[in-house]
């Protein structure tokens, strides 16, 4: 009984703590900028070693410089952001029409623009979520910054012989010049206070990566700002700018990106058409409707699991492009986003595919091919806190008819990537309600998806409630652990799904902009497993460990897409 009380109690600590971070950051976004080193960083500061989410690593280690978390992070960052002191986070302002050469992340797609040696703007259209986001990751580089000073430091404040070796590593580096790396990854390491094979493989993993700098730049630039401060008082600082903070929570940016897909389908003569929206990546549905068809003289007679794996190898860019070019010519329209939410759209017309050549595996040829064939919309992945702008604008009137033109919205599935708190990286995990971490907000779903379907594939799967969090660079083991074995019994978190489900309930129950009886499926794979080492999202990505439960979530929602509209055309 002690065990379990305290353990609920340093549960309750972290939500604490995740509170607190947010209450900060919103304060100083308010405020327009603080230092990370002052005050008002200090606090956050505190708030994230109390914390100590589990991306983050070893990141409550004096010494350690945590790896891992810092490649994470880097993926999210702009390309040298770690030279900077200064650190503005700007609105779309039109900077994407000046001369500055946008900088965009590999793995969040946002313009960042270097503006001198000093200062780095990062294009936050993504709302808070996103903000805040940017902000942990910042907060986790300045600790690891001054771990780094402090290991390259003698008891006397001067620099050691192994910090004076990597900053001549480093001018080799930059001026092309060889050096023996062995020798280098030994003065690194000590700087690190990592072992020489751990620091061996975080720089192959730097060096892998073309939108990174390698780390012995990443660890001697983070060293030198961080030593101009100690030494210099040279303070590194983080801002807002003035219209960022004006312009942030009035869905500027989602109602532009949805006007734009209305304003399609009116010019298509689609809106008198049955609608399906469907959030989810961009290439499983247009590969599950087409890759077959398409590729049909390279993979006769092969089944869409088999084409699936080969279109995911990074080599095979011909095949991707050949099954795309062959989407557009029959029904297949993209909408390339302009707006500033970075969510693409696809638009699928199904008339233009005859009944018979959809794919077996979501073609039931018992039913009769539909006569008025339904409209797909595909949306990317919203971002948090978007998924609620971007879905709430999508679905309410279209205010550029005076009579406010409904969408006539059947259906609307949310394929997203998940944190497993039971199972594995690649299982699927089906919701029964969305919990909104840190409120009482809850949110039960009726989900046309059912766990039986998936069953027998190869594949774990598990149902029942989900958490919302606020964002998943945030959660430590202890929360995770409590939402787990409480009668909540969560099996999963995610960033999007109470959003999109606020939104849905506002359009079907509150706005009358969709039908009330709209059909909800919610369905994740498991991206990593943040209760398991070495399953957590800085371990890397699924890879093709992701391609079955991407394609198995997908056949299932077209396959039901489908069987209703052949059944509704048959009645």
């Amino acid at each position: 009984m002690a065990e379990n009380y305290s353990q609920r109690t340093r549960a309750q600590e972290s939500r604490a703590a995740i509170q607190r971070l947010y209450i900060a950051m919103r304060h100083l976004f308010i405020r327009g900028n603080y230092k990370p080193l002052g005050l008002s960083g200090e606090a956050m500061i505190e708030a994230m070693m109390l914390l100590r989410p589990e991306i983050y690593g070893s990141i409550a280690d004096p010494e350690r410089v945590e790896l891992n978390g810092l490649f994470y992070i880097f993926e999210r960052l702009p390309r040298g952001v770690e030279e900077c002191r200064f650190i503005k986070l700007i609105a779309r302002e039109g900077f994407e029409d000046s001369n500055f050469k946008p900088i965009v992340p590999s793995k969040r797609r946002r313009n960042c623009y270097r503006i001198d040696k000093d200062e780095m703007y990062i294009e936050m259209t993504r709302g808070r979520s996103d903000i805040y986001d940017v902000l942990t990751h910042l907060t986790f580089l300045y600790i690891e910054s001054e771990k780094i000073r402090r290991n390259s430091l003698d008891a006397k404040g001067n620099k050691k012989r192994e910090w004076l070796m990597l900053e001549e590593i480093v001018r080799h580096e930059e001026a092309q010049e060889g050096f023996n790396e062995e020798v280098a990854y030994t003065y690194l390491s000590v700087i690190l206070g990592c072992s020489y094979k751990e620091t061996v493989e975080a720089c192959n993993r730097f060096k892998d990566s073309k939108e990174v700098n390698s780390l012995f730049q990443v660890v001697h630039w983070l060293g030198v700002r961080s030593m101009e401060e100690h030494f210099e008082k040279l303070d590194r600082e983080i801002s807002f700018s003035p219209t960022l903070r004006e312009k942030i929570g009035h869905h500027i940016y989602g109602e532009a990106w949805a006007n734009r897909i209305k304003e399609y389908l009116r010019e298509a003569n689609l809106l008198g058409r049955r609608v399906h929206i469907i959030s989810s990546n961009l290439h499983s549905v247009m590969n599950t409707l087409y890759a077959q068809a398409a590729l049909q003289d390279l993979f006769p007679d092969t089944d869409l699991f088999t084409i699936a794996e080969e279109l995911s190898q990074p080599d095979q860019s011909d095949l991707r492009t050949k099954v795309k070019l062959y989407a557009l010519e029959n029904g297949m329209h993209q909408i390339d986003d302009v707006s500033g939410t970075n969510i693409s759209v696809q638009i699928f017309d199904l008339s233009y595919i005859l009944f018979e050549k959809l794919p077996p595996e979501i073609r039931k040829d018992t039913l009769k091919p539909w006569e008025k064939a339904p409209v797909l919309v595909v949306m990317d992945y919203a971002f948090g806190e978007q998924a609620y702008e971007s879905m709430d604008e999508l679905l309410k009137p279209d205010e550029v008819n005076l009579e406010g033109e409904l969408l006539l919205v059947d259906s609307i599935s949310i394929m997203g990537k998940a944190g497993a708190l039971k199972g594995n990286k690649g299982d699927i995990l089906i919701p029964t309600a969305h919990v909104f971490e840190g409120t009482a907000d809850n949110y039960p779903i009726e989900n046309a998806l059912n766990p039986k379907e998936f069953e027998g594939k190869g594949l774990s799967v598990f149902s029942g409630p989900m958490i919302t969090v606020l964002g998943t660079s945030l959660q430590n083991k202890d929360i995770l652990d409590y939402f787990m074995r409480s009668s909540w019994g969560a099996v999963g978190l995610e960033m999007e799904g109470a959003h999109y489900q606020k939104a849905i309930q506002a359009g079907s129950r509150i706005r009358k902009s969709i039908r009330p009886d709209v059909v909800i499926r919610y369905a994740y794979y498991a991206s990593d497993n943040p209760l398991i080492s070495g399953q957590t999202l800085a371990s890397g990505s699924l890879g093709l460990d992701g391609v079955k439960p991407t394609y198995l979530i997908t056949q299932q929602i077209l396959g039901q897409i489908i069987a209703t509209a052949s059944v509704e055309e048959e009645v």
